[in-house]
């Protein structure tokens, strides 16, 4: 049988990562397929290499464009691979604008569509991203679900129970692998001139924050009022949207320290280390949970209800206020929850399901 596994964004490519390595060592027929979605492959070549990934087979390289013109050329580029490679399977990752389309395409092809963490669901039909994972489950033909929750809510919107599979997240699997890496190589922290446990990490970046004038200038007013409040550095890694939107705002936040994005191995290191988190992020959210560093996710809702219900995160929205209590709550808790995403073997369990299933 042929694998396809088709990626876009850099946090795609670090959950598939688990699902590559294993398909390698196993020796299946796959190869990978990169969009481009957010960056050009050649920017992403740092996260192939550091995660000891082959390279792709095809790049797409299409860009960012507005959500209708982006699935398109995706859905376009992706049916010309699949029918020039008729693979058996395509395997997507998450909730962007290339799962959607590579799972289209392939659907349209009667090519069997793998949905890695399916069943994961915030509830806000605003995200754009909640639509893209919704249509996606419901054109998978494998639902690799992260966990018991995930599968019941795929469960109550009536997809058949043989087509779920409860994996763990794969996410686990890759902070796993990688952490030890990270330990070692302390050039990140010393760069930035932080001490462990010393320093709150900030990542913001999604459209309903970053995109809103007043939403992103409150949210910032509340990571400036935490870092004055606990007199600690907030560092962000910023995106280059959400620094373009601050620009086109005249927003100036006094006391955060603003840093280029950085690469999965230097983000890790800083995760491990910070003394918590603050994320607008699905995934992050998860990577604290599983390193043991408490989370205060900067949204209305989250499609991580489990880091909430062992305590490892907390949701704040966008008021100054509500930032800073939920901050001052985190730091009171006692970082011993237990890791809801699995046992680090997804990657495993979600490649034997697959030729399994298909052999």
């Amino acid at each position: 049988m042929k694998i396809a596994i088709v990626v876009g964004t850099r946090p795609e490519i670090i959950k598939m990562a688990p699902v590559i390595k294993e398909s390698g060592k196993k020796g299946e027929d796959y190869f990978i397929l990169h969009t481009g979605q957010h960056y050009s492959y050649n920017l992403d070549r740092v996260f192939f290499e550091q995660l000891k990934l082959p390279p792709a087979k095809y790049n797409l390289e299409v860009g960012s464009g507005s959500h209708a013109e982006q699935t398109a050329k995706i859905l376009i580029g992706v049916e010309n691979v699949l029918q020039t490679e008729t693979p058996d399977i395509v395997l997507v990752e998450g909730d962007t604008n290339s799962v959607l389309a590579g799972a289209l395409a392939a659907s349209k092809l009667h090519i069997r569509v793998g949905h890695v963490e399916a069943g994961l669901r915030s509830y806000d039909r605003q995200m754009p991203e909640e639509t893209n994972r919704i249509l996606t489950d419901h054109c998978s033909d494998y639902l690799f679900a992260p966990t018991q929750k995930a599968k019941e809510i795929l469960l109550s919107e009536g997809i058949h129970k043989d087509k779920v599979f409860v994996t763990g997240n794969t996410i686990v699997d890759a902070v796993y692998q990688n952490l030890e890496i990270a330990r070692e190589q302390r050039k990140t922290l010393n760069t930035l001139h932080l001490n462990p446990r010393e320093y709150f990490l900030v990542t913001l970046h999604r459209q309903e924050n970053v995109d809103n004038s007043s939403r992103f200038a409150s949210i910032l007013e509340g990571l400036d009022k935490a870092a004055t409040e606990f007199h600690l550095p907030v560092v962000y890694p910023i995106h280059p949207h959400s620094r373009k939107m601050m620009t086109r705002f005249d927003l100036e936040p006094r006391n955060l320290k603003l840093i280029e994005p950085v690469d999965f191995l230097d983000f890790l290191q800083l995760e491990n280390n910070a003394r918590l988190i603050l994320t607008d992020s699905g995934g992050v959210q998860e990577e604290a949970c599983i390193l043991n560093v408490p989370c205060v996710t900067l949204r209305d809702n989250s499609e991580r209800p489990e880091t909430i219900e062992v305590s490892a995160n907390v949701l704040a929205g966008a008021s100054p206020h509500k930032i800073l209590e939920c901050v001052e709550l985190m730091l009171s808790r006692k970082n011993n929850w237990i890791n809801p995403f699995g046992d680090g073997k997804a990657g495993e369990k979600i490649v034997k399901i697959v030729t399994r299933v298909q052999g």
